[in-house]
């Protein structure tokens, strides 16, 4: 029977909010007195609560749940990048961690030397490393830029060749965050193939993503994070399942229709304050015709002027498939940037085959996000499926022309 590569019990994590991380030594001084003339506690906000699960040798293990739901804090406690504030984490072995673009690389070395310095990091020798080095530079696909400071590689640089060290340098348990979205899409397919060679190779893989899709097909459980809590763990499907069903229409108040704090959703200058989904008819509702239009509204409020900006309307399947990506600035020149509450509604053509779709919402502008969730209200399209369930568009018009080779 396999050894657990990961055990935690009872692992919480709590922050206080504007309390310095680190930083410099005159940082943490001006921290020290700053808790000296303040008379008020810190507001604290706990990122983990109480989560308990184990992860066996060579295990594919996905996690997922919604923005701020404690992911990125679970992975920071397994690479051991943070300790939890409560209980234990055990990881064993050799951690490679690719929590964010760039991941342990120093900006002003190479490429090459971020190699091997990572390779140090992971206590491999030089030898081990050259024996890894052309593999590395090949899957990264940065080989004329190797001897750059990678401060001065773009983001999709960065990417590729901290993905390939990460990989490719042999770590016991290798913990990924969502940054093989950042690629294209044959890199993203090329992450994924070498997440499986390294999870079938006894390797640990603890993979975090809002792509369902990916999660279904790369790992074999799950674990569902809910407000820094453990609401679901087990097969993948299952688990998937339940969460697109719960984020869906969890937060839904009378039918079609979000229920949203008086606060808003979001952060910064822009909260979003509605969302609806009407039918052909102009009536709230979950249950829509697939031959049938159906609208998407969106309401927000803007409490500063935002030059730029712009909302977007999301629709994804089951499998965390995004179907529909549709934004306000792919028609108007301008969003509505003025202070104040303001509404749009997306009309959403017949064109989505019969199942269960989910529709979220994106608000920012041409340099910020304000906020980005792609499950808010779960729909169920009805009719026939023409026994071809597995397409995921159904074309309203399609046309054929017959052409004679003759």
């Amino acid at each position: 029977m396999a050894e657990n590569a990961i055990e935690l019990e009872g692992v919480s994590k709590r922050y206080e909010l504007g309390a310095t991380v680190g930083g410099t030594l005159r940082e943490v001084l001006q921290g020290l007195v700053g808790r000296r003339r303040r008379s008020a506690p810190r507001e604290e906000v706990w990122s983990l609560r109480d989560v308990t699960f184990s992860v066996a040798e060579g295990e594919r293990l996905g996690v997922i749940g919604r923005n701020g739901a404690g992911k990125s804090t679970l992975l920071k406690i397994l690479s051991r990048i943070t300790e939890p504030t409560e209980g234990v984490s055990r990881t064993r072995g050799r951690v490679g961690s690719l929590l964010e673009v760039g991941t342990g690389f120093h900006p002003e070395l190479s490429g090459r030397e971020n190699v091997y310095l990572n390779g140090v990091i992971l206590g491999m020798t030089r030898a081990a490393v050259d024996a890894r080095f052309d593999e590395i530079v090949a899957f990264s696909g940065v080989e004329r830029f190797l001897d750059t400071p990678v401060k001065r590689y773009s983001s999709g640089m960065y990417l590729r060749l901290a993905f390939a060290v990460a990989a490719h340098l042999e770590p016991d348990v290798m913990v990924v965050d969502e940054v093989p979205a950042v690629g294209d899409a044959d890199f993203q397919r090329r992450c994924l193939g070498k997440m499986e060679d390294v999870g079938s190779h006894g390797r640990t893989v603890v993979f975090v993503s809002h792509d369902m899709d990916a999660i279904a097909r790369l790992c074999t459980r799950c674990v569902w994070l809910d407000a820094g809590s453990v609401v679901q763990i087990g097969d993948t499907d299952e688990v998937i399942d339940a969460y697109l069903a719960a984020a869906g229409g969890g937060g839904a108040g009378e039918a079609g229709t979000l229920a949203v704090p008086p606060e808003g959703l979001g952060r910064g200058a822009a909260r979003l304050v509605g969302l609806r989904v009407l039918d052909a008819r102009g009536r709230p509702t979950t249950a829509l015709r697939r031959e049938e239009p159906f609208d998407v509204e969106v309401r927000w409020r803007l409490s500063e002027p935002v030059p730029t900006f712009d909302v977007s309307v999301l629709v994804t399947n089951r499998r965390g498939v995004r179907l529909l990506d549709e934004s306000w600035s792919d028609v108007v020149d301008a969003g509505r940037g003025e202070v104040g509450e303001h509404a749009v509604r997306f009309r959403v053509p017949p064109v989505l085959n019969v199942g269960t779709v989910a529709v979220g919402v994106w608000l920012g502008s041409r340099y910020e996000t304000f906020f980005d969730e792609p499950t808010l209200l779960s729909l169920e399209l009805e009719g026939s499926l023409d026994e071809r369930p597995d397409r995921v568009v159904v074309l309203d018009d399609p046309r054929w022309t017959v052409v004679d080779d003759g």
